[in-house]
């Protein structure tokens, strides 16, 4: 086992964490653009109102895309413990 093959699985996982977590990250990022513009055109500095909505998405997106994010976790576990023999021996 070299450092290049350790080095590009932890590539590999860092990816796909990534990749499962983008949409809960963009749709996040995107509504908390929309309050807070929201929030300076209205001049409405409650703090409280940015969290509520996003936690909100998140959830919404975590039940939209959920099983496409199990679906790619499962591959990527799969193919981890598929090829086990290749990083023990």
């Amino acid at each position: 086992m070299t450092s290049e093959f350790i080095i590009r699985l932890a590539g590999e996982a860092v990816y796909t964490t990534l990749k499962a977590s983008a949409p809960m990250m963009v749709l996040a990022l995107v509504v908390g653009l929309i309050i807070s513009v929201f929030q300076a055109t209205t001049q409405i500095q409650e703090q409280t109102l940015a969290f509520v909505p996003k936690i909100v998405v998140v959830l919404l997106a975590l039940l939209i895309f959920g099983p496409w994010i199990l679906t790619t976790l499962v591959d990527f576990t799969y193919n981890l413990l598929n090829n086990l023999y290749k990083y023990v021996g």
